[in-house]
């Protein structure tokens, strides 16, 4: 038996990157995961191969920006497993992502992207919290980011506002049985940290961390799969930072 024998999961941006780690961690510990997003090529083949491994997995196209998408990822997920007990709101806007200011950054962009980064995440949440709520409760892990501790122009305020988003609704949500917290990284590297983020300032970001190294999406899984568990029951509201970035030096 491992800590998620027998439960369901929902991993939005689950792709690639931290996302798809996340899901693959998450069969192998028994649990029957939703891979959710909008690359279905390489969401069927992340299923694909959890499935070939001996886990359980299938995948859902999604639009966490769109309530209406959101709320058929949470019933196809009770039609196909019975339950929702744990969701993981990683999915994300990566590419095209430019360092403007708030006051410069397009009108539509800016709207697009906190339409997935931030609202994504409240829109699968109201999705699933009732039948999670109906099944005794579940578990919910956010993925915020070092960003939200320092400048990073309409990126890192759509990280502040995950962590604002997680405290609140871990008010909402207790008396549901619900916990939800959220994990912030500090630079990772991924193929989008790898084609969006300039060299330049990925080494600037790692040097001045704590831990001075690179993360990869295997280091968040520890992270993710213990907020997750019966092993974090009394854990709720808490943004868990993982490599050092809250504490990072401007």
């Amino acid at each position: 038996m491992t800590r998620f024998t027998g439960r369901s999961a929902i991993v939005t941006g689950a792709a690639r990157g931290i996302g798809a780690a996340y899901a693959r961690a998450l069969a192998a510990e028994g649990a029957k995961v939703v891979i959710a997003d909008l690359n279905a090529e390489a969401g069927e083949q992340v299923a694909k191969e959890i499935n070939a491994g001996g886990g359980t997995a299938v995948f859902r196209t999604v639009d966490v920006s769109d309530p209406e998408s959101a709320t058929a990822l949470a019933e196809f997920t009770v039609a196909e497993f019975g339950a929702i007990d744990h969701l993981v709101n990683n999915a994300a806007i990566y590419g095209d992502m430019k360092l403007d200011l708030l006051l410069t950054v397009p009108w539509d962009y800016y709207k697009k992207f906190m339409g997935v980064n931030l609202d994504g995440a409240l829109n699968v949440t109201r999705a699933v919290w009732q039948p999670m709520s109906a099944n005794g409760g579940g578990s919910i892990v956010n993925q915020s980011s070092t960003a939200a501790w320092v400048y990073s122009g309409f990126y890192g305020l759509a990280k502040v506002g995950i962590n604002g988003l997680t405290q609140q609704l871990a008010y909402e949500l207790g008396g549901s049985n619900i916990r939800i917290n959220a994990i912030a990284p500090g630079p990772t590297d991924t193929e989008a940290t790898r084609t969006v983020t300039p060299g330049s300032i990925v080494k600037d970001m790692v040097n001045r961390i704590p831990l001075k190294r690179m993360g990869t999406p295997e280091d968040m899984v520890g992270a993710c799969l213990y907020l997750l568990s019966d092993d974090a029951a009394w854990v709720t509201g808490h943004i868990l930072n993982v490599d050092g970035g809250q504490v990072f030096r401007a």
